[in-house]
């Protein structure tokens, strides 16, 4: 995986990452890239449900168990006392893509854009990481000195993040002229 089509979308909690993450999705997909998502969770979390196969093999001491049926598979590891594991070895279990957007993992050395809904306690991310590259907020005077994407147009946001990662969109609406298998996101450089 190219760590040029890593992309995150950081902020304080509840600003709203998850709804901009969950449209840039839709409006990627729509422009006819494949898009992968990592999301960092600061709990414990479980995405199987008690009681069920999966749930028992795990409680029963299984490392990792998969979930397989005709629609999608899903693999779970237990740590079970290990480190949590480092963005870049979560991006190695991806299959190819044309871009990954990253829900989180603030520390890391990817390319990002931070919400900023309101001024707060707490500094801005960007007045301490380089590589927050933009703000993403309704007020623009929030993100000064930093470069400013208004918040509710996810479509100028896609294409910030799209020529940050030299990723040339296939205009909509060409794509209905072209086979659906045709479609592919040209990379520039």
């Amino acid at each position: 995986m190219s760590a040029k089509n890593v992309f995150g979308i950081v902020g304080w909690k509840n600003s709203g990452k998850t709804t901009l993450v969950e449209a840039l999705v839709a409006e990627f997909v729509r422009q006819g890239l494949r898009v992968s998502t990592i999301k960092h969770a600061h709990h414990e979390f479980d995405i199987d449900v008690p009681g069920k196969d999966s749930h028992r093999h795990r409680m029963a001491g299984a490392k990792q168990v998969i979930v397989a049926s005709h629609a999608r598979w899903a693999l779970m590891r237990e740590l079970r006392g290990e480190p949590e594991p480092t963005l870049d070895e979560l991006l190695a279990h991806l299959s190819p893509c044309d871009l990954v957007l990253v829900e989180g993992f603030k520390g890391g050395s990817h390319p990002k854009i931070e919400i900023v809904r309101q001024a707060r306690f707490e500094r801005r991310l960007a007045d301490r990481d380089p590589m927050v590259v933009a703000i993403a907020t309704n007020d623009p005077r929030l993100a000064a000195p930093h470069p400013s994407i208004p918040l509710d147009d996810v479509k100028r946001i896609a294409a910030f993040i799209c020529d940050f990662c030299g990723i040339r969109l296939v205009r909509t609406a060409t794509i209905a002229s072209i086979p659906a298998h045709a479609i592919e996101a040209e990379k520039v450089g």
